[in-house]
């Protein structure tokens, strides 16, 4: 059981992993342009695996910024995170301990939450560990090389490659949209929201994070009220 679980989070990685080199491609490569070597590139993708986080951290450490600069930034930027491993950590078989919980925040980007959140009853830290390591394996391995081809491509293919993230999210919101109105509605609503965060002047200075949290809570919490979803006591794993 513990194995078919680790092998089933691995099978589901894989698609995360796949969208996370060429994202982490054009990452790496960005960071090494901006003046910093290819180990610190690959280092600062080992130890955040954020996306946006790093993206916005790399202007600040080449222009020389301040640790409180760094650290409202990614506050800003990455304090859904907290949430999403919140909701995370009640789909947990009640027996991983809390340094398995640790760990599995580490890894736990959009991707996985969404992967991990929908699947039936609740997961083992088996099946996490399969789920999170293959997506972290493709960040680190895109970023180098990423950081290794430099500069030699040119611009518009490293910013096309950026778009894969969007057909990740796509690929992950789509099938649970066609199955639930309700969550095709929720989808929708918080797109709406979005929309009126990015072209009303009065809502558009709101920063890029609080944005995401706002429209995400919003969302949730208006259908949690007005349709409920009806979870089944089904348990998929047994932790020991």
């Amino acid at each position: 059981m513990k194995k078919n679980d680790f092998l089933k989070g691995l099978a589901d990685g894989l698609p995360i992993c796949f969208g996370y080199i060429s994202v982490a491609f054009a990452f790496g490569i960005s960071t090494v342009s901006a003046g910093l070597g290819v180990i610190e590139a690959v280092l600062i993708s080992m130890t955040n695996v954020t996306s946006a986080g790093q993206l916005a951290a790399v202007p600040i450490i080449a222009a020389g910024g301040t640790l409180v600069e760094m650290a409202a930034s990614q506050l800003v930027i990455n304090l859904r995170y907290s949430l999403m491993s919140v909701s995370l950590s009640q789909k947990l078989d009640k027996g991983v301990s809390l340094l398995h919980r640790a760990v599995i925040a580490f890894v736990n980007t959009d991707e996985v939450f969404a992967v991990a959140s929908a699947q039936k009853g609740s997961v083992s830290k088996y099946y996490m560990y399969g789920l999170i390591l293959t997506p972290y394996l493709g960040w680190s391995l895109g970023t180098l090389l990423g950081a290794v081809a430099g500069d030699v491509l040119p611009g518009v293919v490293t910013s096309a490659l950026g778009i894969a993230i969007y057909g990740m999210f796509v690929a992950v919101v789509v099938p649970a949209a066609k199955q639930s109105k309700a969550t095709a509605l929720c989808v929708v609503f918080a797109m709406g929201l979005s929309c009126l965060f990015r072209f009303v002047p009065a809502l558009s200075a709101v920063p890029e994070g609080f944005v995401i949290i706002i429209c995400a809570v919003s969302a949730s919490a208006v259908f949690a009220l007005a349709k409920p979803v009806e979870i089944s006591e089904t348990e998929v794993c047994a932790d020991e």
